[in-house]
Parts: structure tokens; C-alpha cells; sequence
């Protein structure tokens, strides 16, 4: 015998496989693709329709470029070359707070001036294409030596890398001429925002 109760508990969650699939189909119609996510049985049909609206955010958003994000906002970005070390120094942190509030965030700075990181942001990395910056959710990242480059890898031995990580690496690629290690010329990294901060 059914109950009123079990009723719209059974109407509730067959609405949300109607939710749900059109979800899926959604997706594709975004992606072009046919969709192929699963679940296991055991996963809670909330958490995978949120997952799904939080897929199809990510693709119906698309890439956006930071620094067209960040001028809509309002911030104004000079050329490093119009602004003294004074006025670098400020610009860049101004920068860099408004970035953590569209939860975007640097790492591996402080081997690099202020001028010289307002210069990569300014000419290179804002201009870099990024997915779902300006969502509600999740975090973005900008590695200055994220590129992997061999500078990059020589960089992050020579002021990053852990006496460990840099014995697992001279193991690894015995023909890298490891650099000495030392300190970064500046300090900024500690003072950066981080994802849990409050903005």
C-alpha cells in the first residue's frame, strides 16, 4: 500500500531522472558530443545532478581571456613601461587582489620582480585563454612555471624544488645539469591570496 508520503517521493526523484537527462543531452548539444559520464550505483542523485549543472556551466560558459574579464570589472591595466617601481609595485597588488576575487591565483612568484611579474601578466598570462573563470565555483590558477619549459624546470630546481624533489629529478634525468639551490630574490609567494581566503 503506497502512502501520500511515498508518493511524492517516488514523483520527486523521477523528476529528477527527467532533471537529470535532459542535463545529459544538454551537455551534448553543448559539446557536440554524444555524452558518456557515468555513476555507480551508490552515487547520490543530488551530487550527480549538481555535478551535471556544474559540466554543462563549464561548457556553456566556454574560454574567456582573463585580462577582458578583469577590464570588465572595471580594473584598469596601464603598460608596465607607463608606470614607476612605485606604481608598479601598487598596480600589482591591486591586480592581484581583483584576480583572487574572480578566485584566480598565482604561484612560483618570487623569483621575479614586481615589474618583471606585472610585465608576464600583463603581456602573456591574462591573455591566455582559461575555462570558467567567472563561474561560481571552482578555482583558477596561473603557474608562472607552469609551462614546463626547460627555463621553467631549471627555475623551479634552482628556487622551489625540494632537496627530495630535486633527488628524485638528478635520478630521473641524470643528464639534467642540476642548478644550485637558493633562496628567491624576493618574497611575495606567502603573501598571495589562496583559494580559502576570504574576498
Amino acid at each position: 500500500m503506497t502512502t501520500p508520503n511515498s508518493d511524492s517521493s517516488n514523483l520527486d526523484r523521477v523528476d529528477q531522472e527527467i532533471r537529470i537527462e535532459r542535463l545529459k543531452r544538454e551537455i551534448e548539444q553543448a559539446t557536440g558530443m554524444p555524452f558518456v559520464g557515468g555513476t555507480s550505483p551508490d552515487c547520490d542523485p543530488n551530487i550527480h545532478e549538481a555535478f551535471l549543472q556544474n559540466v554543462l556551466a563549464l561548457e556553456t560558459h566556454g574560454y574567456v581571456k582573463p585580462f577582458d574579464v578583469l577590464q570588465q570589472d572595471g580594473l584598469i591595466l596601464p603598460p608596465p613601461e607607463q608606470l614607476g617601481d612605485t606604481a608598479v609595485k601598487v598596480k600589482l597588488w591591486e591586480l592581484i587582489r581583483v584576480m583572487a576575487r574572480h578566485r584566480l591565483y598565482l604561484h612560483c612568484t618570487d623569483h621575479l620582480s614586481d615589474r618583471e611579474l606585472y610585465a608576464w601578466l600583463y603581456r602573456d598570462a591574462l591573455h591566455e585563454e582559461m575555462m570558467g573563470l567567472g563561474l561560481p565555483f571552482g578555482d583558477c590558477h596561473l603557474d608562472v612555471l607552469g609551462g614546463c619549459s626547460e627555463e621553467d624546470i631549471r627555475l623551479q630546481m634552482r628556487y622551489y624544488a625540494s632537496h627530495e624533489a630535486r633527488a628524485r629529478w638528478a635520478a630521473q634525468f641524470p643528464d639534467f645539469v642540476m642548478p644550485p639551490s637558493e633562496r628567491p630574490p624576493f618574497d611575495r609567494d606567502r603573501h598571495l591570496p589562496q583559494s580559502q581566503d576570504p574576498f
